[in-house]
């Protein structure tokens, strides 16, 4: 893993009107490392990579990406930068062929003149054989495994620096969520900063460096993985009883 800092989000403060979603959350993610954020339902979780991708406005604090602080949050420079975010919903294009769903993708790497999507779909194609296997069919008649492996790999085709993913895990049979998560190992091994947000907090530590738990809006624990493992309080809460015998 290499030292440089790609994420860092200092006490970041998001509201729905009066009502505050998030509260001076802090993050940081280092290149070649996956981070991962857990916590229950309505923690706020979905609302700090909305807002890191410049989708929600920030009622305080700051975040920067690259070394460099972003004030204006558009996401066509976020995603022009390196940043993409792999949502809940997974949100493709269902009457379009899996290998169209890619090529958009791309779109903003070849709109700055970038002409190397063949190349880069082949790497895509190299993670998950299963879609090239599926490249003529249409998004919409795929099983939902096989929905969320284009889902990340249409992200991948943006060749990111961070990639965040909400829940890649929600609705999947265990066999596949294994899958998808050897493939965030590799791309961590290959330099590819992950923020991964996750209520299958034992499957998201196996895999992560570090760790944040996030309840009611703030961060109430943070660490390693192996000492949010071994923490009482996470094993109670998240991982079950059984966890340390």
């Amino acid at each position: 893993m290499t030292a440089g800092t790609v994420l860092e989000v200092e006490g970041l403060t998001v509201a729905y009107g009066k009502v505050e979603a998030l509260h001076q959350v802090s993050v940081k993610v280092r290149a070649g490392e996956i981070v991962t954020v857990i916590g229950p339902n309505g923690a706020g979780k979905t609302t700090l990579l909305s807002a890191i991708m410049g989708l929600l406005p920030r009622k305080a604090g700051g975040i920067s990406f690259l070394g460099s602080a972003q004030e204006s949050m558009e996401v066509e420079r976020l995603v022009a930068m390196g940043m993409t975010l792999v949502p809940e919903k997974r949100e493709l294009f269902g009457s379009l062929s899996v290998e169209n769903n890619l090529l958009l993708g791309a779109f903003m790497r070849r709109r700055l003149g970038d002409r190397d999507e063949g190349k880069t779909m082949g790497s895509v194609y190299d993670i998950f054989p299963r879609l090239y296997e599926r490249r003529a069919q249409l998004a919409g008649t795929l099983s939902g495994g096989e929905r969320q492996m284009l889902a990340v790999g249409r992200a991948l085709m943006a060749k990111p620096k961070l990639l965040m993913l909400d829940e890649p895990s929600l609705g999947l049979a265990p066999l596949i969520v294994r899958e998808i998560f050897h493939v965030l190992e590799r791309l961590s091994r290959e330099g590819v900063a992950i923020l991964l947000v996750e209520q299958n907090a034992r499957a998201a530590l196996q895999i992560a460096e570090q760790g944040y738990v996030l309840e009611t809006g703030e961060v109430s624990l943070s660490g390693s993985s192996q000492d949010l493992q071994d923490d009482p309080r996470v094993v109670e809460s998240y991982l079950g009883f059984g966890r340390k015998h």
